[in-house]
């Protein structure tokens, strides 16, 4: 019986020493799980940090951010061009963008066409330009964006408007983004193939001398133009689509025709018609093709009287040989509003009105802008969004 006694005192006393060495070792343990938990979220918050950084490293070392495109529905109320956004889709969600978004209206297009660019970026204070380079890497065009409007979020919503010049290369094509002539990112563009047909005109002495005598006044007038259709502003009177200027169809000239002018001493000279030319007769009424700011309504030596009007940053329509004009520069004029009556003044050949477009200097075919918006914020929005839920 001693023996079974000694046993079982010696089986307690083991149970209360293996429990004393739990109830020690217990803070220990603890303090490990703690760590271990306390490794697992430092190795967590690495990652986000890694996976937020990563995209900015990749913009600070200029290399192109690629956009998508897919569908989210944004409208635009046709009454006021305000944007209807989805609460779902807000601006909210997009208020940690690790770099610009870049989007295009359309990814192709043809000589003459145009071509929007559109962008959301976090920073207002920066001179950011889209540039379109042709397949041999060649700058054609080149203009600066403009903000559409600000959603309160700290993000900017901004769009830039090429064209494609009438001479540019058919095939693949790149729209590049600039920062201070940094590029920050790139999207994939194609120029399409189109005829331009070629037509020879006879100048009398009067014309002939129009093109051929120097002047000064002349010479102080192109570079005045060459000004004006280079400025891009800030003020969006209209985003399209224009209307004609007159209610006539006939054309005795359409926009990219190679000219060749015979001038009274058997010389020759050539030329690209910026323009529609629409026949008809001295008085017809000529109206404005959008709403917009009267930038220049003046006699000018070659385009007699001229009307420019601008829309948009950078957009311009442009209304030369008029017998008279109805306004004055600096005037806010609406679509369809009497600018002027046609005629034949400046170097002319018969009565009949030159219609224009210019967007960041470079004429454009104004056929290209009568069916669709040249800005579709809509469109932009949704594909811009669509970057971010990809």
């Amino acid at each position: 019986m001693k023996k079974q006694t000694v046993n079982l005192v010696t089986r307690s006393s083991q149970r209360a020493q293996s429990t004393q060495r739990k109830i020690k070792y217990w803070p220990t343990l603890i303090i490990l799980c703690e760590l271990r938990d306390l490794c697992v979220l430092r190795v967590i918050k690495f990652a986000m940090i890694l996976f937020l950084l990563v995209p900015l490293f990749s913009c600070l070392n200029n290399e192109p951010i690629q956009t998508q495109v897919s569908s989210v529905q944004v409208h635009a109320s046709p009454e006021n061009d305000a944007i209807d956004i989805p609460d779902n889709y807000g601006f909210s969600h997009m208020q940690y963008i690790p770099g610009p978004l870049f989007t295009l209206s359309s990814n192709n297009a043809l000589p003459g066409e145009p071509v929007t660019v559109g962008m959301i970026i976090s920073e207002g204070g920066q001179t950011i330009r889209a540039a379109l380079f042709d397949s041999r890497d060649r700058r054609i065009a080149r203009t600066t964006f403009f903000p559409l409007e600000d959603p309160g979020t700290g993000l900017l919503l901004k769009a830039a408007v090429l064209a494609v010049p009438s001479t540019a290369l058919i095939g693949n094509a790149t729209i590049k983004i600039e920062n201070d002539d940094v590029v920050i990112g790139e999207l994939p563009f194609s120029i399409g193939h189109r005829e331009f047909y070629s037509e020879t005109i006879a100048l009398n002495q009067a014309n002939t001398d129009l093109r051929t005598l120097p002047d000064p006044e002349r010479t102080a007038q192109s570079n005045q133009l060459w000004v004006i259709i280079n400025t891009i502003g800030t003020e969006i009177y209209t985003t399209g689509p224009f209307i004609r200027p007159v209610t006539s169809t006939r054309r005795t000239s359409i926009y990219g025709a190679r000219r060749i002018f015979q001038y009274t001493g058997g010389g020759t000279d050539t030329s690209i018609h910026a323009g529609v030319d629409y026949g008809v007769p001295t008085g017809t009424e000529v109206m404005a093709s959008g709403r917009g700011r009267v930038v220049l309504a003046r006699y000018r030596i070659l385009t007699g009287n001229s009307v420019i009007l601008e829309h948009m940053p950078g957009v311009f329509t442009i209304y030369y040989h008029l017998d008279s004009l109805a306004v004055n520069e600096g005037q806010i004029v609406e679509a369809g509003q009497l600018l002027g009556l046609s005629g034949a003044t400046g170097l002319a050949t018969g009565p009949h009105l030159h219609w224009e477009v210019r967007v960041a200097g470079e004429n454009a075919d104004p056929d290209a802008f009568l069916e669709n918006p040249i800005i579709d914020k809509s469109d932009i929005l949704n594909k811009l969004i669509s970057t971010t839920t990809d």
